[in-house]
């Protein structure tokens, strides 16, 4: 802050906190919503811990959590020896002066006509639709990997630590769901899915990520997939653009170009995608991993997020936010969503039980503006009418009993204690291969090599001696304008497997790496 720019106060008057509940979240959100909505202006000093502890009359752990859960987000920025300041924030358009933390819940106009022509399908239609010959050249130039099958091994991606699944526990209320099933349950149930379940799945993502939904804006998909899938069939139409992650995830963008959209790859750097120019309207929908990029594990800036919802509403797009790993965060509370920001109903919201339990759950699901949960729910009920019945009321009694709170700290502790595994055996001063980053989030890492050639050449001797290494160079479009040098790197998964067969996975690298 230049030396003659009058100092900017805090003011933390009307800021209530309910002792019955988590004092350093009130606190965060109090000043969150303070910083998006302008109270708190970019520069503002905000005061020491100690001291807003004792104006607050709470602890000064509760406020130091909070201030770093604001830091990791990108709400504020510390200056050594002269506290914490909010950071500079991007400039916001007129629509967005006042950005809220709820989910849109109104019907606009524009919003009721933004959806694709297909969403009007009903079942006698079905023969005329057709996937594009384009989207077919396209699966048929760069086939999408299929997922790895058999025993996890390491290092293979997308994996969680479903060896610590508790199945007792599971068995137990499967059988008890089994034993005398409600009778209203054994019909056809509603395709936007369980209610129960849908209720439980709102209630955890107001106290874990910040989202105020409510049920009714949930459905309940069988994985992210399908869930992804929904949204390229409805809310595009054959032509329109797709701004998606390059390096990303293939699966994703082969759904959208099945559905003949044309992808826009988009760069992703240090602070994440790069947002669609501000004047381009040739793009209808943005696809992001915001909370732990896919596969290079950045964290989109809150700068950018900011730049990504006022682009949507400015040209009336889409996003498809898919938050996969969100629940392993290492540092801190696990970071609010794009979702949580969103006050113009943009943004779709993905989520899956894939990487807290397994993937052969299948089970995921959609959070929605109010207005698209009929269209996608009709849409569900032309391709498969509802999903089973058995297991999302067993899930739904798994979050409502506590077992699914206590295994996801007991999964994000696995996964923190196996990443460390992975980051003391990595072996030093590898040729060719940039020192291996410490991830804060997420289930991978990924490894920069220095050229096509020498990726091959790791990924081929790992496999010799039975370790999976993704390649870096797999996640990218194939007309990307990236030097081809540029994309070559390693992907490791580092949760499939316990730290014994980690330690053993890094011994036959090393030997088999050795120059």
């Amino acid at each position: 802050m230049p030396a003659s720019a009058p100092a900017l106060t805090f003011d933390f008057a009307g800021i209530a906190l309910d002792r019955r509940h988590g004092l350093s979240r009130q606190l965060y959100q109090a000043l969150r919503q303070r910083i998006l909505d302008g109270r708190l202006l970019s520069g503002t000093r905000l005061p020491a811990s100690r001291d807003l502890a004792i104006s607050l009359s709470i602890s000064r752990n509760s406020v130091m959590r909070a201030y770093d859960q604001l830091y990791a987000e990108g709400f504020t920025e510390g200056r050594i020896g002269d506290g914490t300041y909010v950071a500079q924030l991007p400039d916001k358009p007129k629509a967005l002066k006042k950005v809220s933390t709820k989910l849109s819940t109104g019907l606009s106009p524009s919003l009721s006509t933004g959806l694709s022509t297909k969403s009007l399908i009903q079942p006698d239609d079905l023969s005329s639709e057709v996937i594009h010959s384009a989207s077919l050249e396209l699966l048929e130039r760069h086939h999408l990997s299929a997922h790895k099958t058999g025993m996890p091994k390491a290092f293979r991606v997308g994996i969680p630590a479903f060896d610590l699944f508790p199945f007792d526990v599971w068995g137990k209320l499967h059988a008890a769901f089994w034993r005398k099933p409600g009778l209203h349950q054994l019909g056809y149930g509603d395709p936007a899915g369980e209610w129960r379940l849908r209720e439980l799945i709102a209630a955890y993502l107001r106290t874990s990520r910040d989202m105020h939904c409510v049920p009714e804006q949930i459905v309940i998909t069988s994985g992210a997939q399908q869930a992804i899938t929904l949204c390229a069939q409805l809310l595009l139409n054959a032509g329109d653009g797709v701004a998606v992650e390059n390096p990303g995830y293939r699966a994703a963008g082969h759904a959208f170009a099945v559905a003949g959209a044309k992808l826009h790859g988009m760069p992703v750097d240090a602070e994440g995608m790069r947002c669609p120019d501000s004047s381009d309207s040739s793009c209808k929908l943005a696809y992001v991993t915001p909370s732990h990029q896919y596969p290079l594990g950045v964290t989109m800036s809150l700068a950018r997020r900011l730049d990504l919802l006022a682009w949507a509403e400015r040209n009336q797009g889409w996003i498809v936010e898919d938050d996969y790993d969100g629940e392993y965060r290492y540092s801190g509370a696990p970071l609010s969503p794009l979702a949580a920001l969103d006050r113009h109903g943009r943004v779709l919201y993905v989520g899956t039980f894939a990487k807290v339990a397994f993937p052969a759950l299948r089970l995921g699901y959609l959070v929605l503006p109010r207005n698209l949960v009929k269209p996608f729910s009709q849409r569900r009920a032309v391709d498969m009418r509802h999903s089973e019945i058995g297991t999302q009321a067993v899930m739904a009694e798994f979050i409502a009993a506590g077992h699914f709170q206590r295994h996801i700290r007991r999964m994000r502790r696995a996964a923190l204690s196996r990443r460390d595994a992975l980051l003391a055996g990595w072996p030093e001063d590898l040729r060719g291969c940039s020192p291996m980053p410490r991830p804060l989030a997420g289930l991978h890492v990924s490894v920069e090599v220095d050229s096509i050639e020498r990726e091959r050449e790791l990924v081929a001797k790992a496999e010799s001696v039975g370790v999976e290494v993704a390649p870096l160079s797999g996640y990218w479009l194939p007309e990307s304008g990236t030097p081809v040098e540029n994309r070559a790197g390693l992907v490791l998964g580092f949760a499939a497997v316990p730290e014994a067969d980690i330690a053993s996975a890094l011994e036959r690298l090393r030997r088999v790496w050795r120059d």
